[in-house]
């Protein structure tokens, strides 16, 4: 019994000693490692801080900047990534900061960003990412064969034939909202309106209908949960990389889970139901649910596996918040540029009118729009939806000079190339519609601009996006002239995306 016992004392130590070092490899072997290459390689950073690395500052600097509106410009870089700014103007290009013990590493090469792009299976989004996989999922967030199947099934619900039979749904809501703000001009042809929560909810109201048809309703409880996660991520930013914070009895880590539950709940009852009313012929498959489950039982029937309940649930929530986030950001930001810039806003009316007269606008007609086009597409560059992504290696990888060792995140600095002077020339932070004035591919040749990323995984709905927002603008100039308010509060903040964290109050005139 004496030799049992000390076998098993001998085991517990073993096992003790084993996590030991796993813990300590995790919280400081491997990070002094891993900041030791990033040194060889002529990157630099602060050192390494145990457990923490650069997250309090980092947290404290987001949240001093999320304070106060910045002077009304285009060069957003300072506020919107005001500790990321803050490393690279003390230590260079090739700087890095830390997210806990993980290393994030600047990448501001275009070339290097495209080929990252271009290698999704080497390059890969770090999995978990904080709080990221409840809020979106589906295709953003999976990777290898696994994203090859969920492209698959879900590409029917966004070619171009679907957009044409959805584009009278899109004018619909479209309408409805220029018509509450012609409603609160009608009295004086004036008013001051804060025209975000306008169009924060004609992009949840698009989508809602666009995806859920006659369900819509209780789409719009989706829309309500996943903004209010996305707030809640927020005010959870010092804990956003600490292992185990799920279980961090704070109040907004507890809102955050109720709230889950609640979207499966809501989620699961509207695909249930659709499925039951096409088993019994009675469910329409003309909107962005209907045609995925259409897709998913075809793959189902021909291969004997599909997409799962709870995936179908993940791309569901991908359709709210990459779809109408990405949407009403653009929209809100071609409103401030033209609010500043009051001679696009004049040749963009007249090509309007032009195309269209005071008729209803028609799905081709939008692609004589080169005018607005050009302005869309200097909005995207100087006010992308999405300001940065992440990517990671699971093992040793080549890139341009460099092997990258696993452990290392790799910071695709977007907005930082479609902001960079040796990128764009001197004019790089000004607003230049003409830049596009030959097309993307002409602006664009030998430059980075990568408003819906790039690559095999370039964004499934920016025809999408770019249609909802052609439409927008289309009705709102033909019936509107606006300038910025006096009130307004310049603001641009990255939560998910990059909305007016104080609104944009504007004066709208009625033209009619």
């Amino acid at each position: 019994m004496e030799t049992v016992g000390k076998v098993v004392i001998a085991i517990v130590i073993a096992v003790i000693i084993s996590r030991g070092w796993k813990v300590l490899n995790w919280i400081w072997l491997k990070p002094k490692k891993l900041e030791k290459w990033l040194r060889d390689e002529g990157y630099k950073g602060n050192s390494y801080k145990l457990l923490m690395g650069d997250m309090i500052e980092l947290g404290k600097m987001m949240n001093l900047a999320k304070k106060d509106p910045i002077p009304i410009t285009h060069d957003i870089l300072p506020h919107i990534l005001p500790f990321d700014h803050k490393i690279i103007s003390t230590y260079g290009e090739k700087s890095f900061l830390w997210l806990g013990p993980n290393p994030r590493m600047y990448i501001r090469d275009p070339e290097l960003i495209k080929e990252i792009l271009l290698r999704p299976n080497e390059f890969q989004k770090p999995h978990p990412e904080p709080f990221r996989d409840s809020i979106v999922g589906g295709l953003l967030i999976t990777e290898g064969h696994k994203w090859s199947k969920h492209r698959k099934i879900i590409n029917p619900a966004f070619n171009l034939q679907n957009l044409k039979t959805v584009f009278s749904v899109i004018c619909s809501s479209c309408s409805d909202m220029v018509n509450q703000w012609e409603h609160l001009t009608m009295e004086t042809g004036s008013t001051e309106v804060d025209v975000w929560p306008y169009i924060d909810n004609l992009a949840g109201d698009v989508i809602s209908r666009t995806a859920f048809g006659s369900s819509y309703e209780e789409g719009r409880k989706i829309f309500r949960i996943q903004k209010e996660q996305i707030e809640l991520v927020f005010k959870m930013l010092f804990i956003l990389y600490l292992p185990g914070r799920r279980f961090i009895p704070t109040k907004a880590n507890r809102k955050y889970k109720e709230n889950i539950k609640e979207l499966h709940v809501v989620l699961s009852g509207i695909i249930n139901k659709r499925k039951k009313a096409i088993e019994i012929g009675e469910g329409s498959c003309d909107d962005l649910l209907g045609i995925l489950l259409e897709s998913n039982a075809k793959e189902i029937e021909e291969f004997g596996v599909g997409l799962s309940m709870e995936e179908v649930m993940e791309e569901c929530k991908l359709f709210y918040i990459a779809r109408s986030e990405t949407t009403s950001n653009l929209i809100v930001w071609t409103m401030v540029c033209l609010s500043l810039h009051q001679e696009w806003q004049i040749k963009a009316r007249e090509e309007i009118l032009q195309v269209f007269g005071t008729g209803e606008l028609d799905f081709e007609g939008l692609k004589n729009l080169k005018t607005l086009t050009m302005i869309l597409y200097e909005v995207l560059r100087l006010y992308p939806p999405v300001i940065m992504t992440i990517r990671s290696t699971i093992k040793e990888t080549k890139l341009g000079n460099m092997m990258i060792p696993p452990g290392v995140l790799l910071a695709l600095a977007m907005i930082y190339i479609h902001h960079d002077r040796k990128v764009w020339g001197d004019d790089a932070t000004e607003f230049r519609p003409e830049r596009f004035s030959d097309g993307v591919a002409i602006a664009t040749k030998g430059k980075g601009f990568f408003p819906f990323s790039s690559g095999p995984r370039v964004c499934i709905g920016q025809n999408f996006a770019m249609t909802e927002a052609r439409a927008a603008m289309a009705m709102i100039l033909r019936r509107f002239c606006f300038e910025l308010s006096p009130t307004y509060k310049h603001s641009p903040f990255p939560v998910f995306t990059m909305p007016p964290q104080f609104g944009a109050n504007m004066i709208l005139r009625n033209l009619s």
